[in-house]
């Protein structure tokens, strides 16, 4: 099979094309009721994955591979339009259309026409979120391929952006910020991440310099929308690591969004060093029910449990490191088992007032308790090998160690916001107002015990020394009142410009902290390029994680982190290599004069919660994309940065942050097999530098030692048995389903070993050595995704 893979992927790097000839040609214009040309109408070939938008004069040009097809034409704050086509033979055929505005989604026209321009998010194609082969099968892994987003974990959910540390990035689903586990410290025991790709209708993603609209965090916000679908519809998805329903249910004044989801990662977590029994089992269930109570009124409740389990019986470990001229290599033996639990469960209400078509404010409220257990008891007895060559004799080392944890965590999270959006001529103005108090109680019990090698066989038993030992209770509460002002602007025809003011205060600091942010874009009269400017400040005010430092204990005098932020950017679309492409590009610059230090063990944070930092993160990210194969996107990115802190007061001056990943590199490429079309081929390629990383052992921070650099390479192989490249289609297939696509995936294909993380041991003569822990192997999966015909 690994032969097989490889020729298929040296096919890919040719860039071959095998793409039908269309068959009809749609021409027209989009207006409004007043006879008003439309632009940027989305105008899609139902079935076929053909789509384009208009142009300033609202007109468009679009082909369909068939005689009988449907066009679809949408725009936020329209009412969407299906056109039904019927042709004899091929040629040309003009449609004009008529869009009709749908006053409860005008407001979203005001803000889009605006902030698409004036915003440095990414838009994300959910189609490719969709198709991307991913070991997490978590939404979050496309933006890993995104620019300024270091990989380094394919099973977290969790990303580090331009320098920043996990804790320092936003969630959003429809305007309800999302919250992560806390204690989680090793990948394996994530499970589903709380966005459901399968109700997903939009999604965003901005790397630094975002509006003042959003929360403080230092480094980025993912925003993502469950919206009213088109019609009824129902998907079920089913593969090796696990299963997902999802239903969309439409009605004149509501509809109805519901999605379960089942993973399972066994096969995953057994490509691993640590053999053993794995049984991690984790659900979500979500739901989105908006009803009309007017044409003014609109209520909407969004409810959510996540459940995640996992269990480990260790048996055995063997991990050979080192170089070509001194080999090493670790065996143990494990007694004990491990034992992890965290459960959310939660729901936010929204009710949404249009009092006029330009006017929109909502009242958001939204609860959310998360429970979360750990518990570890595990000892390992290990044989630590040396092999320096031929010349030299073997040396080998016995030793052992303990882990335990008993931890328990309880958080509930409540907020009420409102917010408002208008419009005035030119203008449209935003302000909102947000309450939110936090409850943690925190029962920490944790120790581990390192023997240097050999020291048990000779009874000195003192010579342990000590990782970390921990045994404390917390409760604390925490509240938070913040709000904000902006204002976009349309400076003349190509201009826009947007100022915006957030104001905070919360009962840990008691600071009251305001953050001014602009951002500038200009758009030339050819309407190619974008330019961009934006500047600000950011503050993140204290949390639980950031304030409870490594023996548990809480420094309740810190103060919010704060970063001046600056950036240019331009956003370039041209024709090439028979496409059109688009390339974007952004330098940076972050300046910290109140950072928190912390170190990573694996994706948990541990905070120097007592010191302060200043530190500056700069770089540059690069970014082309386009249909190199007509209706799949593909793009490739690489991105630049240096980031660094300076510890007050330790005497050691500028030291590279966790998170300074010098060099990134991300591909996703898609095409279809030169002789059967309908074969689909999903290729992902990540390259992340070192990461700096020290030794546990210090109770201070340091980079004398770093992660290798982060290699994989994944591809999937799918067909949709009813792409419109089948020349024969099973009538059974077309009368039920809408889509009913096979899918073989190859995770880690060139079976490299990436580490995560180090167990750190030393030897008869009390040398340090850094075992790597590695991520997972190669691995196959095979799914199936079907979807049913949809209910007008």
């Amino acid at each position: 099979m690994l032969k097989t893979c490889l020729l298929v992927f040296v096919v890919l790097l040719g860039f071959g094309k095998a793409v039908a000839q269309p068959l009809i040609k749609i021409s027209g214009l989009v207006t409004d009721e007043l006879g008003k040309s439309l632009q940027q109408v989305t105008v899609t070939v139902i079935g076929q994955s053909q789509s384009t938008i208009t142009d300033e004069q609202g007109a468009y040009n679009i082909y369909s591979k068939s005689k009988i097809f449907t066009l679809k034409y949408t725009l936020l704050g329209y009412n969407p339009i299906l056109v039904s086509i019927k042709q004899d033979k091929a040629g040309r055929v003009t449609q004009h259309v008529v869009m009709r505005i749908n006053p409860n989604e005008l407001e979203q026209v005001t803000i889009t026409n605006k902030q698409n321009q004036l915003s440095n998010s990414t838009l994300i194609n959910l189609t490719d979120a969709a198709a991307m082969p991913s070991v997490s099968g978590n939404f979050e892994a496309v933006l890993k391929t995104l620019p300024g987003v270091s990989p380094n974990n394919e099973l977290s959910a969790q990303y580090s952006v331009r320098g920043g540390s996990f804790d320092e990035n936003l969630v959003y689903v429809n305007d309800v910020e999302i919250s992560r586990p806390v204690l989680v410290r090793n990948a394996q025991q994530e499970g589903l991440s709380f966005i459901n790709t399968d109700l997903l209708s939009s999604a965003k993603f901005s790397a630094g310099g975002f509006e003042a609209r959003y929360g403080d965090k230092l480094s980025s916000v993912l925003d993502v929308k469950y919206d009213r679908p088109d019609s009824s519809s129902a998907a079920v998805s089913a593969g090796l690591l696990g299963l997902a329903f999802s239903s969309k249910i439409v009605s004149p004044n509501s509809y109805l969004l519901t999605g379960i989801r089942y993973k399972n990662n066994t096969g995953i977590l057994n490509s691993q060093d640590n053999k053993g029994v794995y049984t991690p089992s984790f659900t979500d269930v979500q739901l989105l029910y908006n009803y009309n109570l007017s044409s003014r009124f609109s209520l909407s409740l969004l409810g959510n449990y996540n459940s995640g389990r996992f269990k480990l019986i260790p048996e055995s470990r063997e991990t050979e490191f080192g170089t070509a001229d001194t080999k090493l290599r670790l065996n143990v033996d494990y007694e004990g088992e491990e034992k992890d639990n965290y459960q959310s469960a939660g729901a936010a209400i929204t009710l949404k007032f249009t009092p006029r078509p330009d006017y929109v404010i909502k009242w958001i409220s939204s609860y959310f308790k998360t429970d979360e257990k750990e518990h570890i008891d595990i000892a390992g007895w290990y044989l630590f090998d040396k092999d320096d060559g031929p010349s030299t004799s073997k040396e080998s080392s016995i030793g052992g160690y303990i882990n335990y944890a008993m931890n328990k965590l309880t958080s509930q999270n409540f907020s009420t916001e409102l917010k408002a959006d208008q419009t005035f001529k030119n203008h449209t103005f935003s302000w909102g107002l947000r309450f939110e108090n936090k409850d943690y109680n925190d029962d920490l019990n944790e120790y581990s015990l390192i023997d240097s090698a050999g020291y048990i066989a000779n009874q000195q038993v003192h010579n342990f020394y000590q990782n970390n030992s921990v045994a404390v209770k917390n409760k604390l509460a925490i509240q938070y009142y913040t709000a904000y002002m902006q204002d976009s602007y349309r400076l003349s025809a190509n201009t826009d410009l947007q100022l915006g003011l957030r104001a905070g205060y919360n009962s840990l600091s008691t600071q009251f902290l305001l953050s001014p942010r602009l951002l500038l874009a200009y758009r030339p009269a050819n309407n190619r390029k974008i330019f961009r400017f934006s500047a600000g400040v950011y503050q993140q005010a204290p949390d639980y994680r950031s304030i409870r430092d490594f023996n548990g204990m809480l420094n309740l005098h810190q103060k919010a982190q704060r970063s001046y932020n600056t950036s240019a950017g331009l956003d370039y679309a041209f024709d090439a290599l028979g496409t059109r492409l688009k390339f974007s590009s952004e330098l940076y610059f972050k300046y910290l004069d109140r950072l928190v230090p912390y170190m990573m063990d694996n994706v948990r944070v541990k905070y120097l919660a007592e010191e302060v930092a200043t530190g500056y993160t700069y770089g540059a990210d690069f970014n082309i994309g386009g249909e190199f194969v007509k209706d799949l996107l593909s793009y490739f990115r690489i991105s630049f940065m240096k980031s660094a802190q300076d510890l007050k007061n330790d005497g050691l001056g500028y030291l590279k942050r966790p998170a300074d990943q010098r060099v990134n590199f991300s591909a996703y490429f898609q095409d279809r097999l030169l002789n059967s079309p309908a074969y689909k081929v999903h290729l992902t390629l990540l390259y992340g530098a070192k990461l700096p990383v020290g030794s546990p052992l210090l109770q201070r921070y340091s980079d004398d030692f770093h992660i290798p650099a982060y290699k994989r390479l994944d591809i999937g192989f799918s067909k949709d048995f009813l792409d419109d490249f089948n020349v024969k289609k099973s009538g059974f297939l077309e009368k039920y389903f809408s889509s009913f696509t096979a899918s073989v995936e190859v995770f880690n294909l060139l079976n490299i070993n990436n580490t995560v993380s180090y167990l750190w041991l030393k030897d008869l003569d009390n040398v340090q050595y850094a075992v790597p822990n590695y991520l997972t192997g190669r691995r196959l999966n095979v799914k199936l995704v079907i979807k049913f015909k949809k209910s007008k």
